[in-house]
């Protein structure tokens, strides 16, 4: 259990009048008082997760500009982000894994949701950050059981080291700048092509500067050929990267189609969609440069 867990809540009033609601953080080790961390807030100075509460959200934040994840406080599990509803469009080419492994917790939006739907799937996943572990259970992230585990490690360490096979590794990881430096600072891409069972895939989300885009993807490309697809995520700027261990959909065939609607009646998610969206994404069989992705981003 990380330290930080037993640390009291301080809790104040929203330091920004456009945003009414409530801040709760964990005290700081060194002490400080409420006033103090207002002033820390508003000036974006926290350093450290903070929660936002609005009376039918919370969210997590690392600072200011940007939210890691928010929940409905009247549902919990449901997926809020467009991005990770269509995460889930792995189920549309692995609709029974046996093990999913997550990298990046965050509220846990994507680990509830899976938990909750996927009853026989394993699940683990992994949060480099004690501080963001420490806050599971305000976003009613589930205990650890025998299909449940939350790992505190470095996601590209822990699937370096994985031994047993995944049939799904879902990323989304940052840091307060972007995406998670690790993932392209070692052998990441080619452990997790490794790891994949023979029909496994790799979902990541991309978001943040596209400086970082260009080496991920290249490292991505270099472990798993051309069977890579980018798909813009429809209103936002984020960028949903699909690597197939076979060759990715060329076309929409019957059996999808039906799988997709099957999906969609069983989870209320637009899987018709994301199958359309899927087999017209920006293949990566030539290499694209960063003001490309850009403009990928931001079409639908």
């Amino acid at each position: 259990m990380p330290e930080s867990k037993k640390l009291p809540w301080l809790e104040f009033e929203s330091p920004w009048a456009c945003q009414p609601g409530k801040v709760r953080v964990r005290q700081p080790r060194q002490g400080a008082t409420c006033a103090e961390l207002a002033k820390r807030a508003r000036r974006d100075e926290l350093a450290q997760p903070y929660i936002f509460d609005s009376s039918f959200e919370r969210r997590l934040h690392f600072t200011n500009h940007a939210t890691q994840s928010a929940m409905l406080l009247a549902d919990p599990d449901a997926l809020i982000a467009q991005y990770t509803r269509k995460m889930m469009a792995f189920l549309l080419f692995n609709p029974h894994p046996k093990h999913i492994v997550m990298i990046g917790l965050g509220g846990g939006s994507l680990a509830k949701f899976c938990y909750r739907h996927l009853p026989r799937s394993k699940i683990t996943v992994v949060e480099i950050s004690e501080d963001v572990i420490a806050l599971r259970e305000e976003f009613c992230i589930p205990k650890d059981d025998e299909r449940f585990t939350v790992v505190h490690d470095d996601g590209a360490r822990y699937v370096e080291r994985l031994t047993e096979p995944m049939d799904v590794l879902l990323i989304d990881a940052f840091d307060a700048d972007g995406i998670a430096l690790s993932l392209a600072q070692s052998d990441f891409y080619g452990s997790a092509a490794r790891q994949l069972s023979a029909n496994g895939m790799l979902v990541m989300n991309f978001w943040g500067p596209c400086d970082r885009y260009v080496d991920n993807l290249a490292q991505a490309r270099a472990a798993f050929g051309d069977s890579l697809l980018l798909v813009p995520v429809s209103g936002d700027v984020n960028v949903l990267l699909f690597a197939f261990k076979q060759p990715p959909p060329q076309a929409i065939t019957d059996e999808l189609e039906s799988l997709a609607l099957q999906l969609q009646m069983r989870l209320t998610l637009d899987f018709p969609r994301y199958l359309r969206r899927i087999c017209q994404g920006h293949s990566l069989a030539c290499p694209q440069t960063s003001i490309e992705l850009d403009i990928a981003a931001k079409e639908e």
